[in-house]
Protein backbone atom coordinates (compact mmCIF):
# COMPACT_ATOMS: atom_id res chain seq x y z
CA UNK A 1 0.00 0.00 0.00
CA UNK A 2 1.32 3.21 -1.10
CA UNK A 3 1.65 6.12 1.60
CA UNK A 4 1.28 9.81 1.58
CA UNK A 5 2.12 12.77 4.15
CA UNK A 6 -0.34 14.98 5.49
CA UNK A 7 0.78 17.69 3.74
CA UNK A 8 1.21 16.24 0.81
CA UNK A 9 -2.95 15.32 1.05
CA UNK A 10 -3.72 18.78 1.61
CA UNK A 11 -2.14 20.19 -1.26
CA UNK A 12 -3.97 16.90 -3.11
CA UNK A 13 -7.18 18.31 -2.32
CA UNK A 14 -9.18 18.67 -5.51
CA UNK A 15 -7.79 15.73 -7.23
CA UNK A 16 -8.20 12.13 -8.01
CA UNK A 17 -5.81 10.72 -5.55
CA UNK A 18 -7.29 6.33 -6.22
CA UNK A 19 -8.83 4.40 -8.80
CA UNK A 20 -9.84 0.77 -7.78
CA UNK A 21 -9.13 -2.37 -9.87
CA UNK A 22 -12.05 -3.90 -11.48
CA UNK A 23 -14.38 -6.18 -9.63
CA UNK A 24 -16.65 -8.75 -11.29
CA UNK A 25 -20.10 -8.65 -9.54
CA UNK A 26 -21.43 -12.55 -10.47
CA UNK A 27 -25.06 -13.69 -9.23
CA UNK A 28 -22.98 -15.84 -6.54
CA UNK A 29 -22.38 -12.68 -4.85
CA UNK A 30 -25.35 -11.09 -5.17
CA UNK A 31 -26.73 -14.35 -3.28
CA UNK A 32 -24.40 -13.96 -0.83
CA UNK A 33 -25.18 -10.71 -0.32
CA UNK A 34 -28.50 -11.62 -0.09
CA UNK A 35 -28.18 -14.33 2.13
CA UNK A 36 -26.42 -12.06 4.74
CA UNK A 37 -28.40 -9.08 4.51
CA UNK A 38 -31.88 -11.00 4.48
CA UNK A 39 -32.29 -8.71 1.58
CA UNK A 40 -33.52 -11.31 -0.86
CA UNK A 41 -35.96 -8.94 -2.83
CA UNK A 42 -36.92 -11.05 -6.34
CA UNK A 43 -35.16 -8.35 -8.48
CA UNK A 44 -31.83 -9.50 -6.58
CA UNK A 45 -32.47 -13.24 -6.43
CA UNK A 46 -35.62 -14.53 -8.98
CA UNK A 47 -34.43 -13.76 -12.90
CA UNK A 48 -38.21 -15.44 -13.99
CA UNK A 49 -39.78 -12.63 -11.91
CA UNK A 50 -37.05 -10.00 -12.26
CA UNK A 51 -37.62 -10.12 -15.79
CA UNK A 52 -40.92 -8.94 -16.08
CA UNK A 53 -39.52 -5.82 -13.31
CA UNK A 54 -38.86 -2.41 -14.36
CA UNK A 55 -35.06 -3.33 -14.77
CA UNK A 56 -35.76 -5.87 -16.89
CA UNK A 57 -33.70 -8.89 -14.88
CA UNK A 58 -31.75 -9.56 -12.30
CA UNK A 59 -29.87 -6.27 -10.74
CA UNK A 60 -27.43 -5.95 -7.37
CA UNK A 61 -28.33 -4.51 -4.28
CA UNK A 62 -27.44 -0.69 -4.19
CA UNK A 63 -25.95 -1.29 -0.82
CA UNK A 64 -23.69 -4.14 -2.29
CA UNK A 65 -22.24 -2.11 -4.62
CA UNK A 66 -21.62 0.16 -1.28
CA UNK A 67 -20.03 -2.59 0.29
CA UNK A 68 -18.09 -3.42 -2.21
CA UNK A 69 -16.53 0.62 -3.00
CA UNK A 70 -15.32 0.24 1.05
CA UNK A 71 -13.49 -2.49 0.42
CA UNK A 72 -12.11 -1.04 -2.61
CA UNK A 73 -11.07 2.20 -0.59
CA UNK A 74 -8.95 -0.19 1.66
CA UNK A 75 -7.23 -1.74 -0.98
CA UNK A 76 -6.61 1.96 -3.02
CA UNK A 77 -6.65 5.06 -1.07
CA UNK A 78 -3.22 5.69 0.28
CA UNK A 79 -2.42 5.37 3.87
CA UNK A 80 -1.43 8.59 5.49
CA UNK A 81 1.63 8.62 7.35
CA UNK A 82 1.67 8.43 10.89
CA UNK A 83 -2.65 7.36 11.43
CA UNK A 84 -3.54 5.32 13.91
CA UNK A 85 -6.67 4.30 11.91
CA UNK A 86 -8.51 5.58 8.72
CA UNK A 87 -12.51 5.31 9.90
CA UNK A 88 -15.36 5.39 8.00
CA UNK A 89 -17.11 9.01 9.78
CA UNK A 90 -20.23 8.19 7.21
CA UNK A 91 -21.49 9.43 4.29
CA UNK A 92 -22.92 12.60 3.39
CA UNK A 93 -24.64 12.01 0.32
CA UNK A 94 -25.38 8.79 -1.58
CA UNK A 95 -26.94 8.24 -5.02
CA UNK A 96 -27.56 4.91 -6.74
CA UNK A 97 -27.74 5.77 -10.49
CA UNK A 98 -27.53 2.91 -12.80
CA UNK A 99 -28.29 -0.57 -11.56
CA UNK A 100 -25.37 -2.68 -11.84
CA UNK A 101 -26.33 -6.43 -13.14
CA UNK A 102 -24.49 -10.06 -12.58
CA UNK A 103 -21.39 -10.12 -14.70
CA UNK A 104 -20.93 -5.89 -14.59
CA UNK A 105 -17.37 -5.23 -13.97
CA UNK A 106 -17.27 -1.66 -11.16
CA UNK A 107 -14.35 0.09 -9.82
CA UNK A 108 -14.55 2.77 -7.77
CA UNK A 109 -12.81 6.19 -8.77
CA UNK A 110 -11.92 8.34 -5.85
CA UNK A 111 -10.81 12.54 -5.43
CA UNK A 112 -10.14 14.03 -2.81
CA UNK A 113 -12.69 17.29 -2.62
CA UNK A 114 -11.75 18.41 1.25
CA UNK A 115 -9.78 18.18 3.78
CA UNK A 116 -10.08 19.32 7.74
CA UNK A 117 -8.45 19.29 10.89
CA UNK A 118 -10.20 18.51 13.88
CA UNK A 119 -9.78 18.50 17.11
CA UNK A 120 -6.59 16.33 17.78
CA UNK A 121 -5.03 17.10 14.80
CA UNK A 122 -6.71 14.41 13.08
CA UNK A 123 -8.16 15.12 9.43
CA UNK A 124 -11.48 14.74 8.10
CA UNK A 125 -11.28 13.75 4.67
CA UNK A 126 -14.08 14.12 2.09
CA UNK A 127 -13.79 12.04 -1.04
CA UNK A 128 -16.39 12.41 -4.10
CA UNK A 129 -16.72 9.00 -5.29
CA UNK A 130 -17.98 7.78 -7.92
CA UNK A 131 -18.61 3.45 -8.53
CA UNK A 132 -18.10 3.18 -12.37
CA UNK A 133 -19.45 0.29 -14.66
CA UNK A 134 -17.45 -0.79 -17.47
CA UNK A 135 -18.64 0.36 -20.50
CA UNK A 136 -21.90 2.55 -19.21
CA UNK A 137 -21.84 6.24 -19.26
CA UNK A 138 -23.10 6.88 -15.76
CA UNK A 139 -21.83 5.47 -12.86
CA UNK A 140 -23.31 2.56 -10.52
CA UNK A 141 -23.34 5.46 -7.78
CA UNK A 142 -21.81 8.65 -6.49
CA UNK A 143 -21.19 9.80 -3.04
CA UNK A 144 -19.77 12.10 -0.87
CA UNK A 145 -17.87 9.83 1.92
CA UNK A 146 -15.78 10.85 5.13
CA UNK A 147 -13.19 9.42 5.89
CA UNK A 148 -11.60 10.65 9.59
CA UNK A 149 -8.02 9.65 9.79
CA UNK A 150 -6.83 9.55 13.47
CA UNK A 151 -3.24 10.11 14.82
Amino acid sequence: MRKIGPVALQKAQGQEIGLSAWCRVDQARIDAFAEVSGDRQFIHVDPDRAASSVFGGIVAHGMLSLSIMSGMAATTLPEVEGQKAAINFGLETLRFRTPVRPGDNIRARFVLSELTRRGRGDLLARFAVKLEIEGEKRPALTADWLILYVF
